[in-house]
């Protein structure tokens, strides 16, 4: 295929040169009707590209086929069989291949340091979730993915499962060994769906983490906005092979879409396929070079240290990629939720995700020499400034590290049937033994320590509480402070 065509993008750009005026939505009429103060924040520009995709952009009934063009043209790209684009995130993209592979009220594997987003869709979906343990690391307080021996471990126990959900890469940029996993999951004619949110340009360099269509995954979703250039709510689903439906899996993520998707999100995830088959090696070869070298200048600072052996070795993850910079701030004496506010606060600097003891900085093609000597300017700063962060002043660092298995709640109800049963607040102080009825996330990374259906117990409570109060954000907790807790109601 021409992959030096951009269909979308072409297509816009003879909709504008045409002229073209639509009596339809958006009601802004490209821009005419935005006020000048709207305008002059937003740029013209904007409102002139949000367009209908079909009868604005393409014809009613979409025969000018320029969003199929461009999902044929990314498929080619990487490899796959197909691709479908989502407007709204990976997050939609994932519960609709949750849909499409288990069905309604069936069983999936899951790796239990899943995103929200999956809890979110068994929630929905009323699928049984049937936990794989993740490799808790007791002396970084963090989790690896799964092992192929839990995975075959988890298959032994529920054969019956419709298939494997696993995430790699994590948010921490740790992977699993998907190509072992495949294996397992194909020897039982079971497929792998991957959350490969965090590995969009995984397929256009070797030195990066293989890909997961490259291991053999089934289906794999990304997120073009995280690790690529395009718009926040880019989201691409990847398939090969037969395992999955895929008229199963475009009816539900057409249940799922919205009916107006954004044509700036199409058109920019169009121009990133492009931009990658033409530069994307030589422009991650220089990614990749700033990271280490920003690796290295962090090293060198005082009471920082760049966390990379102890995250890839046997007994931990199996690849790691090296764009996501780890920073334990341990040795500067506060936690990571303090260091993440002073950098934004002084430095005007912020970090993708923080800790109780680190910091993590995401790095992509577009940034610069200029970017990371900011940075290491500002961790510098940092780790000058230690004996100014009064801890009279800043949240406590202290936050109690629950055992590997007090994490792992008992699961006894559906999320669904805790989400949507009978519920009642208690207080948190007498929230043990009660069924979740909420998931109560710390975020970022996104990962549930409560999933509904999950029996509480003290060291998950403490652990929560111990951490809002050290700074730990819990968005989605119906009480924020953590003062009380959902539950499901008792019988009266």
């Amino acid at each position: 295929m021409d992959q030096g065509r951009a269909p979308l993008l072409d297509a816009l750009d003879d909709y504008r040169r045409r002229e073209r005026y639509g009596f339809t939505p958006p009601g802004h009429r490209q821009g005419r009707g935005v006020d000048r103060r709207t305008s002059a924040t937003l740029g013209r520009e904007t409102f002139q590209n949000d367009l209908l995709v079909a009868g604005g952009l393409d014809d009613r009934r979409m025969r000018g086929a320029y969003l199929a063009q461009a999902e044929e043209l990314m498929a080619d790209a990487v490899g796959a069989d197909l691709a479908f684009f989502s407007t709204c995130g990976s997050s939609l993209s994932v519960k609709a291949a949750m849909l499409a592979v288990g069905g309604g009220r069936g069983e999936l594997l899951i790796a239990r340091d899943a995103h929200k987003s999956i809890v979110a869709g068994l929630i929905f979906s009323g699928l049984t979730p049937r936990w794989v343990v993740p490799r808790w690391d007791v002396d970084l307080h963090l989790t690896h993915p799964p092992s192929p021996a839990e995975v075959q471990r988890a298959w032994d126990e529920h054969p019956g499962a419709a298939g494997l959900l696993i995430v790699s890469p994590t948010p921490y940029g740790t992977c699993a060994d998907l190509r072992a996993i495949a294996e397992i999951c194909h020897l039982r004619g079971k497929p792998l769906i991957v959350d490969e949110a965090w590995g969009a340009h995984l397929p256009f360099h070797p030195e990066l983490p293989t890909w997961a269509m490259d291991a053999g995954a089934d289906l794999c979703v990304v997120s073009v906005h995280k690790m690529g250039t395009g718009f926040e709510q880019g989201s691409v689903f990847h398939v090969q092979g037969d395992r999955v439906d895929r008229s199963r899996l475009s009816d539900c993520a057409d249940l799922l879409m919205t009916t107006s998707p954004n044509l700036m999100i199409y058109a920019a995830i169009d121009g990133w396929r492009r931009h990658m088959v033409d530069a994307g090696h030589g422009l991650l070869d220089r990614a990749i070079a700033r990271a280490r070298r920003l690796r290295a200048d962090v090293e060198g600072i005082g009471g920082l240290h760049v966390a990379h052996d102890e995250l890839v070795h046997e007994e931990a993850s199996h690849d790691l990629d090296e764009l996501q910079v780890l920073i334990d701030v341990a040795g500067v004496g506060v936690s990571g939720y303090t260091c993440a506010d002073w950098l934004r606060e002084t430095r005007g600097i912020d970090v993708g995700l923080s800790d109780h003891r680190r910091i993590l900085a995401t790095l992509s093609q577009a940034d610069t020499s200029a970017t990371t000597d900011r940075l290491v300017s500002a961790l510098e700063g940092l780790a000058a400034a230690r004996p100014g962060l009064d801890r009279d002043t800043t949240a406590p660092m202290s936050v109690d590290q629950p055992a590997p298995s007090e994490l792992r709640l008992e699961t006894v109800m559906s999320p669904r049937d805790a989400f949507f049963g009978a519920v009642e607040m208690v207080p948190s102080a007498s929230a043990a033994g009660r069924v979740a009825a909420e998931q109560i996330t710390p975020y970022p990374p996104g990962i549930p320590v409560v999933v509904p259906g999950e029996v509480l117990n003290p060291a998950v409570i403490e652990y929560l509480r111990t951490g809002h109060a050290a700074g730990m954000n819990t968005p989605d907790a119906t009480d924020p402070r953590l003062t009380a807790i959902k539950v499901v109601a008792r019988d009266p």
